[in-house]
């Protein structure tokens, strides 16, 4: 009798945690959208999990630990992108996780209104920045000589703020060229 109660609870156990795996497979593969309320409005992303596993996780991670809250919008450049996710108003760098692989090579290409990962000239070095394409800037793209900048999303409400960041007057802040002179921030990012 004890045996078919041990037999009975290792089953209820293997259930639960199986369950677990495919609830955490769905969250992710079905993300939602996230919604970054800035001080100039709400833009809304279309994430592609499907495409992009390892950066739509990576971007998600920093959603919801807030990371992306109180941050600001340091890069801006007209006709080109507008890019985030990194520093304080007061200019400060933001703690990250470790690197992650790059998936340029996923099919997606930095459209206007489309979302990447911004990494340094080492192709598996993004971390928590990210920028938005406010044209079509194909030459990011993965192709045999460029290791190009991961899509993972598109912009699906709010172009016209991204629109009204892009359009920014810029300065030179700690150093760094592009950097708004009104602080656009990030008042918080959220899964909608």
């Amino acid at each position: 009798m004890k045996k078919s109660y041990y037999i009975i609870g290792a089953v209820i156990l293997a259930v639960l945690i199986i369950g677990g795996f495919i609830m955490n497979g769905k969250s992710n593969a079905n993300s939602g959208n996230v919604v970054l309320e800035t001080s100039m409005g709400k833009i809304v992303i279309e994430l592609y999990s499907d495409k992009s596993p390892i950066t739509v996780n990576n971007f998600l991670s920093y959603v919801n630990d807030k990371s992306y809250d109180n941050t600001v919008f340091h890069r801006v450049i007209k006709d080109f992108m507008i890019q985030g996710g990194g520093f304080t108003e007061s200019g400060q760098e933001k703690e990250t996780r470790n690197s992650i692989k790059l998936e340029s090579n996923n099919g997606l290409s930095n459209l206007r209104g489309t979302i990447a990962m911004a990494r340094t000239s080492v192709p598996d070095s993004a971390t928590n920045q990210f920028f938005i394409n406010t044209k079509d800037n194909t030459f990011l793209d993965y192709n045999s000589r460029n290791a190009g900048y991961a899509v993972f999303g598109k912009v699906i409400e709010g172009m016209e703020v991204v629109e009204e960041i892009e359009n920014v007057q810029t300065t030179t802040k700690n150093g760094m060229s592009d950097w708004p002179v009104e602080e656009v921030k990030i008042i918080r990012a959220y899964i909608k």
